[in-house]
């Protein structure tokens, strides 16, 4: 396979005009692709350049002939010129694309875009892409990674969000990164001009997320073993459940309760051991764990987590009792956990 480099190594090397001729930009995460074309196109060109420098193709409609004629052409009054093939992974005889890569032309800079998939590495065209370009893969982040993301997205642009803030718009969109800029954007245009701190009451007022009722408390609840909290959670679900869909709430619990028995067989089992080893970015995060720790014991919290699998089930109608909601499940699941 061809190697392939990080996201942020390549941001940065685009921002200081570090181009390659030829750029392959596929994978999974649709985010990362498109951030990164987005980049290079507004970097490369100017508006007055991009008048006669600048070709967009998508692979659904087009000649990879064609593709290759406009990377052979030079640019006019400019360095560069840039050709764009978006949703590559539609184009008719991709592997044609060798050809050119064996011989580009260091003044045009060819972005590929190839979105849900990957080019197989073993593939001719890949090797010759590799030898003279980049390949980036982009993969879709897991959602322990995602709080990271957000900091930085917004540590970029100058403004700070809290932990708690960050936790709130992980359950709320969970790991898909174009949903979750568009939240994160919303939130900029909100706080611009005004302090750059986005709060819990930032997120509740402009995303439609409760910052005392989400998952995010649930668990915290759980943990505590704060009965009366968890149950106004679950009757606010209940009542709410279009934002609170059932099968989020028990990825929530599941993800938990998994961490935790990680966390038992920990032979030091401080917060700082346990931030470490769950790769949690501060020691906010490993207050809940910290409760469970105290609160639980290994044989309890592996049946918990046989007891969600089930729940899990239930909830797809597999023997579930007839007119048993969502809302009444998830009590029952609440009070066995708890008990």
């Amino acid at each position: 396979m061809a190697k392939v480099t990080s996201y942020d190594l390549l941001r940065n090397d685009i921002l200081k005009k570090d181009y390659k001729p030829i750029y392959l930009l596929m994978g999974e995460e649709s985010f990362f692709i498109d951030d990164l074309t987005d980049l290079l196109e507004q970097s490369i060109l100017t508006e007055t350049e991009r008048d006669f420098n600048y070709s967009l193709f998508y692979g659904v409609d087009s000649d990879v002939r064609n593709i290759i004629t406009a990377c052979k052409r030079y640019p006019m009054m400019s360095k560069y010129q840039v050709v764009i093939v978006k949703e590559a992974q539609r184009l008719d005889r991709f592997e044609m694309l060798e050809n050119y890569a064996k011989q580009p032309l260091h003044s045009t800079i060819l972005i590929i875009n190839y979105k849900h998939g990957t080019v197989d590495g073993r593939k001719s065209v890949v090797k010759a892409i590799d030898k003279v370009g980049i390949i980036f893969e982009s993969k879709r982040l897991y959602e322990n990674r995602i709080p990271a993301f957000i900091s930085s997205y917004y540590r970029e642009r100058g403004f700070n969000i809290d932990d708690k803030s960050t936790q709130m718009l992980v359950d709320y969109v969970g790991n898909d990164l174009s949903k979750m800029v568009k939240e994160l954007e919303k939130l900029q245009v909100v706080l611009s001009g005004k302090q750059p701190r986005i709060t819990p009451e930032v997120v509740e007022e402009n995303i439609g997320i409760s910052k005392d009722y989400n998952n995010f408390e649930l668990v915290k609840a759980i943990a505590k073993k704060d009965d009366l909290h968890a149950y106004k959670i679950v009757d606010y679900f209940d009542k709410n459940q279009k934002d609170h869909p059932l099968v989020m709430v028990l990825f929530s619990l599941f993800y938990y309760f998994n961490n935790l028995l990680e966390c038992f067989w920990l032979p030091n089992k401080s917060e700082q051991a346990v931030m470490k080893t769950l790769n949690l970015r501060s020691t906010f995060m490993t207050h809940d764990y910290m409760f469970g720790l105290r609160n639980y014991n290994v044989k309890k919290v592996m049946e918990i987590i046989s007891h969600l699998r089930t729940f899990d089930a239930k909830s797809k109608g597999i023997d579930n009792p007839p007119y048993t909601t969502n809302g009444e499940l998830l009590k029952e699941l609440v009070y066995i956990i708890m008990h």
